[in-house]
C-alpha cells in the first residue's frame, strides 16, 4: 500500500451550498456551517491530467480523493455493443462492464461496480482510520468486505439475511471485517437505519453513504473510462439507481471533464417497480409503498433514502443534465438480462437488466434517438460465470441478529452489537 504525507492531498473538499473548502482528513463527510443539506463535492489541483500511469482503477489516481493507491485493482471496461443496440434500435451503444468477464479484460473481484466505490474511500481514509460503518443490500457490503480483508482496513458491515447470497470470496474474510446479518423480514432501508447507530458506537464511523465522495468519484471513473476510449463525453449516460450515487459521481466526473462549450451527458436514471422513491419524487406522484420494499428483482435499487432533495444531490443533477427517472419492472427486467446474456455471451445482475430494459423502453418511445452516442453503464456482471471458474468461499457471519420489527429493531440490533464488542474488548483484555 503506497500513500502520501500528510497534508499534501491533491484536491479539496468544497461545500455544494455554501462553497467552504476544507482539507480533507480522510472522514469528513459534511459541511460544518448551518444551511440546508448539501453534498462537498471535490476540486482536484492537477488540471489537464486525466488518468496516470498505473493501470486500473487507479489509473484515475489524479481524479481520486484518495491519499493511498492499493496495487492490481481493475477499473471498468468501455467498449461498442453493436449488435446489442442493433436490437434495441441504437446506431451508436456503448457498454460500460464492470465484473467478472475475463475475455473482455473485466475482472472486478466482487463482479459489480461497486468495487470501485470500496477502493476509493479505503484509499482516501487516513493512516489509522476508525472502523467504519457500512450497511448495504449485498453488493457494497462485498466490495467492501474483500478489499478491506485484502488490505487490513477494519469495517462493520450491516446487511439483511437475502444479502448473504453475495458474500462469496475466493478466501475467508479476515476478522477484521465484521458481517452483522439481520435475520428475519429486514430490508436494506433496515440496515441503513442500524447503521446509523452502530456509527455512534466508540472507535466506530459512519461510511456516509452518497455523502462520501470516495464513493461519488470511485463510480465516476466510468465515466472517465468512457471518455478515454470515446475520445469524448457520451450524449446520454444511462444506470439502474438506488440511491443514485453512482449516477450523481458519473456526473460530477463529466463536469470536471468537459470541454469548453461541451454538452453534459443526459442522465437516464433507472429503477425498479413496484419499489420506486426517485421515480416518484422525480414525478411528484407520491412516495413508494414501504411495504412493497421485498417485490423488485433487484432488491440493491430498493433504498428508501435517496439524497434527491440535498443539493448537490439527485433532482439537481437530473435537472442540470436534462435528465430522467425510468421505471420498469421485473418481468421486463429478466428479459433484458436474458437478452444480453444471449447476444454478449456473459450474464448481468438485475440492476443492470433493469437499465437497459428501460433504455429499450425509452427507445421505443422516441425519448432516445437512434444516432444518440449512448453509454450503458452495466453495473454488474459475470457472478455465474466467475461462479464456474473459481472455488469461492461463503463468508461467515460475525453476528446474526433476529429481527423485531422496524420500530424496536435498530435499537436492538445496536444493543446486541455493544455487548458482542465488550465480550470480545474483555477476551482481549484477559489475553494480554
Amino acid at each position: 500500500m503506497s500513500g502520501v504525507r500528510p497534508g499534501t492531498r491533491h484536491y479539496t473538499l468544497v461545500c455544494s451550498s455554501c462553497g467552504t473548502r476544507y482539507e480533507d482528513d480522510g472522514l469528513l463527510l459534511d459541511c460544518s456551517r448551518r444551511h440546508e443539506a448539501a453534498f462537498l463535492y471535490t476540486e482536484y489541483g492537477r488540471s489537464g491530467t486525466r488518468h496516470g500511469e498505473s493501470a486500473g482503477l487507479f489509473r484515475h489516481a489524479p481524479m481520486l480523493p484518495v491519499a493511498r493507491t492499493f496495487p492490481g485493482v481493475p477499473g471498468p471496461v468501455v467498449q461498442p455493443a453493436e449488435r446489442l443496440g442493433r436490437r434495441i434500435g441504437l446506431d451508436r451503444l456503448w457498454v460500460a462492464f464492470s465484473g467478472y468477464w475475463p475475455e473482455r479484460g473485466a475482472n472486478l473481484p466482487t463482479c459489480t461496480f461497486k468495487d470501485l466505490e470500496a477502493y476509493t474511500v479505503l484509499g482516501r481514509l487516513p493512516a489509522e482510520p476508525p472502523v467504519l460503518v457500512i450497511p448495504s443490500a449485498g453488493n457494497t457490503a462485498a466490495a467492501f468486505a474483500w478489499a478491506a480483508t485484502r488490505h487490513q482496513v477494519p469495517c462493520l458491515l450491516v446487511v439483511p439475511a437475502p444479502a448473504m447470497e453475495r458474500m462469496r470470496f475466493p478466501a475467508p474474510l479476515d476478522p477484521c471485517v465484521r458481517l452483522v446479518v439481520l435475520d428475519g423480514t429486514a430490508t436494506y432501508s433496515d440496515a441503513i437505519a442500524c447503521a446509523d447507530l452502530l456509527a455512534q458506537l466508540p472507535g466506530h464511523h459512519a461510511e456516509g453513504g452518497s455523502r462520501n465522495v470516495g464513493r461519488r468519484d470511485g463510480l465516476g471513473t466510468v465515466m472517465l473510462a468512457a471518455a478515454d476510449s470515446l475520445g469524448r463525453l457520451p450524449d446520454t449516460y444511462v444506470q439502474a439507481v438506488g440511491s443514485g450515487t453512482g449516477a450523481i459521481g458519473a456526473h460530477e466526473a463529466a463536469r470536471r471533464l468537459r470541454a469548453d462549450g461541451e454538452a453534459l451527458p443526459r442522465l437516464l436514471m433507472c429503477q425498479n417497480a413496484p419499489f420506486a422513491p426517485l421515480y416518484e419524487a422525480w414525478r411528484c406522484t407520491g412516495t413508494a409503498p414501504a411495504d412493497r420494499e421485498h417485490e423488485p428483482l433487484a432488491r440493491e435499487l430498493t433504498n428508501r433514502r435517496p439524497p434527491f432533495t440535498v443539493r448537490g444531490g439527485v433532482r439537481d443533477v437530473l435537472t442540470e443534465s436534462g435528465g430522467d427517472v425510468l421505471c420498469t419492472d421485473n418481468d421486463v427486467a429478466l428479459a433484458a438480462m436474458a437478452l444480453f446474456e444471449d447476444i454478449e455471451g456473459i450474464d448481468i445482475e438485475p440492476g443492470a437488466g433493469v437499465a437497459l430494459a428501460a433504455l429499450a423502453d425509452a427507445v421505443r418511445a422516441g425519448q432516445v434517438r437512434r444516432d444518440e452516442l449512448v453509454l450503458l453503464n452495466i453495473t454488474g456482471g459475470g457472478r455465474a460465470r466467475q461462479a464456474r471458474d473459481l472455488a469461492l468461499v461463503p463468508a461467515e457471519p460475525w453476528l446474526r441478529v433476529p429481527w423485531p420489527g422496524r420500530d424496536e429493531g435498530p435499537r436492538a440490533v445496536a444493543e446486541q452489537v455493544a455487548r458482542q464488542l465488550t465480550g470480545f474488548a474483555a477476551v482481549a483484555e484477559a489475553a494480554r
